[in-house]
C-alpha cells in the first residue's frame, strides 16, 4: 500500500483515538467549553444559589435531627405537654425544609434547562462550522447518526449531571454536617467484655464508613459493565431512529418498488439489535439490583444494631438512640450516594463518552484537511481560476483534466465533461473545497466565493421567502425582485404564497427544485458560479429559462457547468474534458467505519 492510501486512515485512526480519550480529559475539555458558553455566569449564579440552599437544609436536618432526642425522650417518660411543644418545633422545622425543598426544585430544573442551552449550543455551533459537518460524515463510525448526539444524548447529559452533581454537593455536605454529630454521639460509647471496658472514639462513624465503604466497593465491581452496555444500547437506538428517519423520506420510492417486505425486514433487524442490548443491560441491572436493595433493605436495621450494646448497657435513653441512629443514617447515606446512583453514574458515564468523543471528533476531523497529498488551494493575485496539472484521488483512482493547465477568467462560460463514473462529482466537490485529497494546485479568483450548485438543491423548510434569499436573510430581498424571480423560472403560480411556510422540498417536483434554486441564482448574482449538472436534469422550457438568466442577469458572471454537451448549445462555447488516469488513489475507509460501529 502505497503511502497516499495510507494517509486517510491514520487521520481516521487519530478521530477514533480521540473518541476514546479517558474521563479525565473528556471532563476537563467539556469544562472548558462551558466556561467559554455564553451562559457561563447564570451557571455559576445558578450553583451558588443551589450550594446556599443545600446548606440551609443540611442546617435544617441537623436541627431535625436533634429534635429527635427530646422528642422520643419526651415519649418515654410520657410528657404530654412537652410532647405538644415538641410537634410545634418540628412544625416549625418541617416547614422551613419544605420550601428549601421546592426552591432547590426550581433550582435544579432551571440548571437543566441553562446548561442544555449551553451544551447544545457549543455542539451545533461546532457542527456547523464550515465544511466540518462534511468532514465528518467522511470521518468513519464516529460520524454516523449525528442528530442523536446533538439531540438525546445532549439533553439526557444535561439532566443527568444536573441531578448527580447536586446530589453529590448535598451528599457531601450533609456528611461534612453530620459526621462531627455522629461522632459526638458516640465518643461517650463504652462496651463491657469479659470485665473490661472499651472505648472506641467515633465508633458509630467509623461502622457508617465501613457499611457504605464495603456496599461501594462491590457496586462498583458488579456493576462496571453498565457503563458499556448503557453505551451500545445508546448506539443502537440511534441506528433504529436512522432506519426509521431512511424509511420515512423514501416511503414513495419504497412503495413504487414493493419494497416494504425487504424494509421490514432492515427495520426488524434494528430494532432486534435494540433489544439484545436492552435484553444485556437489564440483566447487568438485576445483578446490581440485588446488591443495592439488600442493602438498601439492612440499612432499616444497621444503625439499631451498631448501637444497641450501648443501649442495652443503659448508657444511652431512647431519645439518644433515635438521634444517633438518624445520625447514622445521614453519614451512611451520603457515603452511600455512589452506591444508590450507580446505576444513574453509569448512565451518564456513556452518554458523556458518546458527546465528548462526537465534540472531539468535530475537532479533530479537521485533521483530514491538513498534511501532505492535499491539492494545494491558493488564491489568484487576479480574478481568475486556475488548475495546475491537478489531479484527485479517489477509491476508484485518480480523475484528472486532460488540459494539464487550464485558466478560467471572469466571465467566461466552461463546460467540462466526462464519461460516466470519470468522478464529475468529485471535481465539483474539490472545488467547493470539500474534497481535499490529490496532487496539484488550484488557484482560486483574488476575492471571490464560487456559489455550487449541486445536482440536488437543498430545499430549507420555512417561509417560501426564506427558501428563496437562503443562505441570506430574507430581508435581504425585497418582494418584486423575489416574485420576478419566481416568474423568471415560470413558478409565477407561487408568488402569492411567498409568506406560506411549508415543506416545499415535498410540494415543488425535483424539476421545480432545480428551478427555484436558479431562481435564488438570479437574486444573488455571484461572480462566479459552478454547477454539477443540475442543468442535465431540465427539461426544454426550464432550460431555456435558465439560459436567459445567465445571459441576462448574470452576464459578467463566470459559469462553470459540469454535465454532459448538448447539441447546438451555444451557452458554453469553451469545453474542458474529464478523464480517468492509473494514479493514486487513497483506500476505501467503508469498511473500517462498519467494524466500528
Amino acid at each position: 500500500m502505497d503511502e497516499q492510501s495510507r494517509e486517510l486512515p491514520d487521520a481516521l485512526s487519530e478521530i477514533e483515538e480521540a473518541a476514546q480519550a479517558r474521563l479525565s480529559s473528556q471532563l476537563r475539555m467539556m469544562i472548558r467549553a462551558l466556561l467559554a458558553s455564553p451562559q457561563r455566569n447564570r451557571l455559576f449564579l445558578l450553583g451558588g444559589a443551589i450550594f446556599c440552599v443545600i446548606v440551609a437544609t443540611a442546617y435544617g436536618q441537623i436541627r431535625l435531627n436533634s429534635w429527635n432526642q427530646p422528642f422520643y425522650d419526651s415519649l418515654a417518660r410520657r410528657d404530654f405537654p412537652t410532647f405538644l411543644n415538641q410537634l410545634l418545633v418540628f412544625v416549625m422545622i418541617a416547614g422551613g425544609l419544605l420550601a428549601l425543598n421546592v426552591f432547590q426544585t426550581w433550582l435544579n430544573q432551571m440548571t437543566k434547562l441553562k446548561l442544555r442551552e449551553s451544551l447544545a449550543g457549543d455542539l451545533i455551533g461546532e457542527w456547523m462550522e464550515p465544511r466540518r459537518a462534511f468532514r465528518l460524515a467522511n470521518a468513519g463510525a464516529i460520524g454516523v447518526n449525528p442528530d442523536q448526539r446533538l439531540h438525546e444524548d445532549a439533553r439526557h447529559l444535561t439532566e443527568l449531571s444536573t441531578d448527580l452533581g447536586i446530589g453529590l454537593l448535598q451528599a457531601s455536605i450533609l456528611l461534612v454536617s453530620f459526621i462531627g454529630v455522629l461522632w459526638s454521639l458516640s465518643s461517650g460509647f463504652i462496651f463491657h467484655i469479659g470485665g473490661y471496658h472499651l472505648s472506641i472514639p467515633g465508633y458509630m462513624v467509623w461502622c457508617a464508613v465501613i457499611y457504605a465503604g464495603s456496599a461501594s466497593w462491590f457496586s462498583w465491581r458488579v456493576g462496571r459493565p453498565l457503563i458499556r452496555l448503557n453505551a451500545e444500547r445508546y448506539g443502537r437506538e440511534a441506528d433504529l431512529r436512522f432506519s426509521l428517519m431512511r424509511v420515512n423520506e423514501n416511503v414513495d420510492a419504497i412503495s413504487l418498488a414493493g419494497g416494504e417486505p425487504d424494509e421490514r425486514r432492515r427495520l426488524l433487524n434494528d430494532l432486534g439489535d435494540v433489544l439484545a442490548a436492552m435484553r444485556r443491560l437489564a440483566t447487568a441491572l438485576t445483578n446490581l439490583t440485588w446488591l443495592t436493595a439488600g442493602y438498601g433493605w439492612f440499612t432499616i436495621v444497621a444503625p439499631i444494631l451498631v448501637a444497641t450494646p450501648v443501649y442495652f448497657a443503659g448508657n444511652l435513653s431512647l431519645g439518644g438512640l433515635m438521634m444517633a441512629v438518624g445520625a447514622f443514617n445521614q453519614v451512611q447515606s451520603s457515603l452511600r450516594w455512589f452506591v444508590d446512583n450507580f446505576s444513574v453514574i453509569a448512565d451518564w458515564r456513556a452518554t458523556l463518552l458518546r458527546v465528548a468523543s462526537f465534540r472531539r471528533a468535530m475537532l479533530a476531523a479537521d485533521v483530514l484537511q491538513t498534511g501532505h497529498h492535499r491539492i494545494e488551494v491558493v488564491e489568484n493575485q487576479e480574478e481568475r481560476l486556475t488548475f495546475d496539472e491537478v489531479e484527485i484521488s479517489s477509491k476508484g483512482g485518480a480523475t484528472a483534466l486532460r488540459e494539464r493547465q487550464v485558466a478560467i477568467e471572469a466571465g467566461e462560460r466552461v463546460l467540462i465533461v466526462g464519461a460516466a463514473g470519470v468522478g464529475k462529482t468529485l471535481l465539483f466537490r474539490v472545488l467547493a473545497g470539500l474534497w481535499p485529497w490529490g496532487h496539484g494546485r488550484i488557484g482560486l479568483p483574488r476575492g471571490q466565493a464560487i456559489t455550487a450548485m449541486p445536482r440536488t438543491p437543498y430545499i430549507p423548510p420555512g417561509r417560501l421567502r426564506d427558501v428563496l434569499s437562503y443562505p441570506s436573510a430574507p430581508e435581504t430581498f425585497a418582494e418584486p425582485d423575489l416574485v420576478a424571480a419566481l416568474g423568471s423560472v415560470g413558478l409565477d403560480r407561487f408568488a402569492a404564497d411567498l409568506d406560506r411556510q411549508a415543506r416545499w422540498d415535498r410540494e415543488l417536483t425535483e424539476g421545480e427544485q432545480q428551478r427555484l434554486a436558479f431562481a435564488r441564482l438570479r437574486l444573488h448574482k455571484p461572480r462566479w458560479v459552478l454547477i454539477d449538472e443540475a442543468l442535465d436534469a431540465l427539461d426544454d422550457d426550464a432550460r431555456q429559462r435558465v439560459a436567459a438568466i445567465l445571459r441576462d442577469d448574470l452576464p459578467e458572471a463566470a459559469i462553470i457547468n459540469i454535465g454532459r454537451a448538448e447539441p447546438h448549445d451555444r451557452l458554453f462555447p469553451r469545453v474542458l474534458h474529464l478523464v480517468k488516469r492509473s494514479g493514486r488513489r487513497y483506500a476505501d475507509t467503508s469498511s473500517q467505519a462498519r467494524a466500528a460501529s
